[in-house]
């Protein structure tokens, strides 16, 4: 009997904001309890953390040189031959999403037999003066239809004021929790399970817009840690001082060094949000339970990139630092089947791309040649003895702060393609990336291994990134590489 497949993502989750991971503030009991259940993997990466190029990692198991989508570009259709959803839905799987894919056509399935869709504020999709009528939000947004047949018919996403990339600011919910997309996500997802084909395997994507801004958690939530003392964000010996004494106060500023209240309050809703999918999270795996189906079920959560969160004055995400690349991992089997070394941790890097693979092992599904990921499986059972890669390859186009990273999870390498900038970080003795080594001499040869690494993955590369074995500054980065248009 093939087992059903659960795959949870949230969205812009830090990968430390676990309390099984001893966060200080965060709460998380039903993400805790999953751990205990399964395998908690401590460095997990999105190689290329935003939205877009992320999800394509999750979808389609490859790298971002294969993929094609080396930043955030909207309106780049998604014709991938093989995806997760499509390989499952022919091995004999009934497939449902329900909430955000992030996709283009909106409503393109990418290989799933249905998609309850609600992506969140999409700006090409509410540009009322060019979006077709297809493409507008008013007709592919599932959710906005949803709410406005209930009593807060006129519901828009911007009633609260809230911008979707405001990292800086916060308000509670101003509706009945049930309505919170969160809420709303669980509860299409328990009707999948009503009206699902019994006879099929299922293989269900429940897929977050949460904790994506606007940071509008329920109040109840919001009230759980409004009066915490938060700790001091980490600032680093190599940041800009001088930026982020002069960044933009504006909502949505990508750098700036806010007064404690105003970040004290962002921290606490978004801590806040979070909790508020732990508990729906819980609510969802107990409707497994009384739906019978738990126990022949694989669970798999994780998050698309995480949030700066004022770490060294960066907010949002696109960034290499641990806040925004580092996210959640957790793989859990509740059918016994799989022989998972449950409760246990895992050291090894592992990246976005696994998860499609690590699915398919979990199915008993040939994975296509085209996947470029490795299941975790090996790793969650007895991993001393699996040979694994020695490290992952990060990229993002994102204006003068354009980059690359490698990382194995114990050091970083990062190199700022358009200045030459380079750091390097001792992820063991200092997690929260205080001191740059770059220009440490007994750091020097650590470095040139990383850069080599670099000139490595980076070697053919269109964009001219490598000449003559070494990396050169001020080559034009492209968000989508050619052979994706």
């Amino acid at each position: 009997m093939k087992p059903n497949i659960l795959f949870i993502t949230v969205d812009q989750m830090r990968g430390d904001c676990l309390s099984a991971l001893g966060h200080p503030i965060v709460q998380t009991p039903n993400l805790d309890k999953l751990s205990e259940d399964g395998v908690l993997f401590r460095n997990a990466y999105s190689a290329t953390p935003t939205c877009i190029p992320a999800r394509a990692a999750l979808l389609t198991g490859m790298s971002q040189r294969s993929h094609g989508r080396v930043g955030y570009e909207e309106h780049v259709p998604w014709t991938y031959e093989h995806t997760l959803p499509g390989e499952l839905a022919n091995a004999g799987y009934h497939t449902q999403c329900v909430g955000k894919m992030h996709v283009y056509p909106t409503r393109n399935l990418c290989g799933f037999h249905n998609v309850v869709l609600h992506d969140g504020y999409m700006h090409y999709n509410r540009d009322n003066s060019r979006t077709t009528h297809a493409e507008h939000f008013n007709e592919c947004d599932d959710y906005l239809n949803w709410i406005r047949n209930t009593e807060a018919g006129t519901y828009d996403l911007m009633d609260n004021g809230l911008d979707c990339n405001a990292s800086t600011v916060a308000l509670p919910w101003h509706l009945p929790e049930r309505l919170h997309p969160t809420n709303w996500a669980v509860t299409q997802s328990i009707d999948f399970l009503r009206r699902r084909d019994p006879s099929k395997p299922f293989f269900l994507w429940t897929s977050f817009v949460r904790p994506h801004p606007p940071f509008d958690p329920p109040q109840a939530y919001f009230d759980m840690y409004l009066n915490e003392d938060m700790p001091e964000p980490p600032v680093g010996d190599w940041v800009d001082l001088q930026s982020a004494e002069n960044g933009s106060g504006h909502p949505t500023t990508g750098i700036s060094k806010l007064t404690k209240k105003r970040l004290d309050r962002a921290k606490a809703a978004y801590y806040a949000l979070i909790t508020h999918l732990d508990f729906q999270i819980g609510r969802l795996l107990n409707a497994l339970s009384e739906y019978g189906v738990l126990r022949n079920t694989v669970v798999v959560f994780t998050s698309d990139h995480g949030e700066m969160l004022g770490d060294h004055h960066f907010f949002r995400k696109a960034l290499a630092y641990e806040g925004s690349a580092k996210v959640p991992l957790i793989v859990a089997d509740y059918t016994g089947r799989l022989g998972l070394n449950r409760g246990a941790d895992e050291e090894r890097i592992t990246e976005l791309r696994d998860i499609m693979p690590t699915l398919l092992d979990a199915a008993g599904v040939a994975v296509p040649d085209s996947v470029e990921g490795e299941s975790l499986l090996p790793l969650c059972r007895e991993g001393a003895g699996v040979a694994w890669r020695e490290y992952v390859h990060g990229e993002h186009v994102y204006g003068a702060l354009s980059h690359h990273y490698v990382t194995n999870g114990r050091e970083k390498y990062i190199w700022y393609s358009q200045s030459g900038e380079e750091q390097l970080f001792d992820l063991t003795c200092d997690p929260e990336e205080l001191s740059n080594k770059a220009g440490d001499p007994a750091w020097q040869l650590s470095l040139q291994g990383w850069r080599e690494r670099l000139v490595r993955e980076l070697s053919g590369r269109e964009e001219g990134y490598v000449s003559d074995g070494a990396l050169v500054t001020g080559r034009k980065p492209r968000t989508v590489l050619s052979h994706l248009k």
